[in-house]
C-alpha cells in the first residue's frame, strides 16, 4: 500500500472510467473542430497579474480560490483557474488578431485549478473543454457557441439540463444599474465582505449562494429594466436566433456568473439531477477583456464546459457510454518460437488498425487466458510448436467460446472479418 495519497479535492482519472472521461472531452470537442475552431494549448500557470486583471480583484477566484505562488525568481505566478484569460493573452501574443481573418476561433482541454470546500461536483482540480471567438461582434456569433454547447450535450444522450440566459448590458447602460443596485444592497444587512463586494462589484452579490442573502434580494434592481437600447437589440437576436435553432432558454435576471469580465450575453448550463452543485458549463460575451490584459478592442465571447460535471450529469440520467473496449484481440503464446511468432502477429495487427494485446510475463495458458477475458478482448490468438510446424494459430471467440485454426498469413484478415 502506497504511502501517498491524491491530495485533497482531486482525483485520478483510472481505466475503464478514464475512457468515459476521453469520450466526454472528445463528444464536446467534435462540434468545434466541424465549426472552424482550432486547438489551443496554454501553460498550467500564468502571472498573477493575468487573472487578478481579467478575472477580477473582487471575485472569489482570485481573493480566495486561487492557487498563488513566487517562483526562485521571484515571479509571481498562480496555477490556471480558468481557460479564457489564458488563451486570450495566448491570442494576442502570438498576434492572432492581426491575421485579417476575424474572429480568431480556438477551442481547448485542460485542467485547472481552485482551493475550494471539497464536495462532490467541486474539486480543487477539475477538467474543462472551452472554446473562444475572438475580435467580433455579432449576435450569431454568441448563438453559434451556445448551439455547439448544447449539440454537444445531445450527442452524449443528455436531456436533462436546462440553458440560463440573461444580459449584462455593457459600459453605457450598466453603470447606471450598477449605482441603482448599490443603492438597494447599502440598505440591506450583509456582512462586511459582502458590503465590500458592493462597493467593488455590486452585480456580485446577486451570484451569492447564501440563503440570507437571497433572501433580501428580492425586489432589487433588475438589470433588464436598464439595458441600452443597443444592448436590448442585440439580446433580442441572440433569442431569436436560438428559438429559430430550436433551442430552449431560460430568461434569468440573477444570472452574473462568478466572473467580472462578462459583457452582455450571459448563460449558463445547469442540471437537476447534480444538486447544489448544479451547473455544467457557462460562459458569455467579454468584450472588454482584451484591453484590461493591455490588448486592442476585441469584442469575444466563449464558453467552458465541466467535463467533471458532465460526467456526474450522465451518472444522474442512467446514461453509459460506448466506448471502444481497449482490446479487441489478445494473443497467448505457447512457449519461445510462438512468442517470438505471435509477438509479430501483434506488431501487425497493431499496425493495421486492431487494438491488440499480449500475453506478457511467459504465463501459462490457463493464468494467460484469464487475462485475455479481463483483458475485454473480443478474440484471443493461441498458438503452440505443433500449430506453427502447421503454418496455423488458433482464433477463439471469447463470447461464444468457438475456437479455429487459421492460417498464419492469414490472421489479419480473419480478424477483421471476426470483428465485423
Amino acid at each position: 500500500m502506497s504511502t501517498f495519497k491524491a491530495p485533497k479535492g482531486t482525483y485520478d482519472l483510472i481505466p475503464p472510467q478514464s475512457a468515459t472521461y476521453l469520450a466526454v472531452r472528445e463528444a464536446i470537442a467534435a462540434p468545434l473542430r466541424k465549426s472552424g475552431y482550432g486547438y489551443i494549448e496554454t501553460p498550467g500557470f500564468e502571472n498573477i497579474e493575468l487573472f487578478a486583471r481579467g478575472v477580477g480583484e473582487s471575485t472569489d477566484i482570485v481573493t480566495k480560490e486561487m492557487y498563488a505562488f513566487e517562483t526562485k525568481g521571484g515571479d509571481q505566478l498562480a496555477l490556471r483557474p480558468e481557460g479564457t484569460a489564458s488563451v486570450l493573452r495566448a491570442a494576442l501574443e502570438a498576434n492572432l488578431h492581426k491575421g485579417g481573418n476575424l474572429p480568431v476561433k480556438l477551442w481547448y482541454s485542460g485542467s485547472y485549478y481552485r482551493y475550494e470546500r471539497p464536495q462532490k461536483g467541486r474539486y480543487r482540480h477539475f477538467s474543462q473543454v472551452g472554446a473562444e471567438a475572438i475580435g467580433a461582434e455579432d449576435p450569431a456569433l454568441d448563438a453559434e457557441l451556445i448551439i455547439l454547447a448544447v449539440d454537444a450535450y445531445k450527442s452524449l444522450g443528455l436531456r436533462n439540463f436546462r440553458l440560463l440566459l440573461n444580459s449584462l448590458g455593457d459600459a453605457e447602460c450598466r453603470p447606471a444599474y450598477r449605482g441603482a443596485l448599490q443603492d438597494f444592497l447599502r440598505g440591506l444587512d450583509l456582512d462586511e465582505d459582502t458590503r465590500r463586494r458592493v462597493d467593488i462589484n455590486p452585480l456580485r452579490v446577486l451570484d451569492d449562494k447564501r440563503e440570507a442573502v437571497q433572501r433580501q434580494l428580492t425586489g432589487a434592481p433588475v438589470l433588464r429594466d436598464h439595458l441600452c437600447e443597443a444592448c436590448k437589440a442585440y439580446h433580442e437576436q441572440v433569442r431569436e436566433l436560438l428559438t429559430a435553432a430550436g433551442v430552449a432558454f431560460e430568461d434569468d435576471e440573477k444570472l452574473v456568473r462568478g466572473l467580472d469580465y462578462y459583457t452582455r450575453t450571459t448563460f449558463e448550463f445547469v442540471h437537476d439531477g447534480l444538486g447544489s452543485q448544479s451547473a455544467v458549463g457557462g460562459g458569455g460575451r467579454y468584450d472588454g477583456l482584451s484591453e484590461m490584459i493591455g490588448g486592442p478592442a476585441l469584442p469575444s465571447v466563449g464558453w467552458a464546459l465541466g467535463v467533471d460535471r458532465t460526467v456526474l450529469a450522465l451518472e444522474a440520467e442512467g446514461i453509459t457510454l460506448d466506448t471502444p473496449a481497449a482490446t479487441a484481440v489478445y494473443a497467448v503464446p505457447l512457449g519461445e518460437e510462438a512468442r517470438r511468432v505471435l509477438f509479430g502477429t501483434v506488431t501487425e495487427l497493431r499496425r493495421a488498425g486492431v487494438a491488440t494485446d499480449f500475453a506478457y510475463g511467459g504465463k501459462g495458458l490457463k493464468n494467460a487466458m484469464k487475462s485475455a477475458n479481463r483483458s475485454g478482448a473480443r478474440l484471443a490468438i493461441v498458438a503452440g510448436e505443433r500449430d506453427l510446424a502447421e503454418g496455423i494459430v488458433q482464433l477463439k471467440d471469447l463470447v461464444s467460446g468457438e475456437q479455429r485454426a487459421v492460417a498464419r498469413d492469414a490472421v489479419v484478415e480473419e480478424v477483421r472479418r471476426a470483428l465485423g
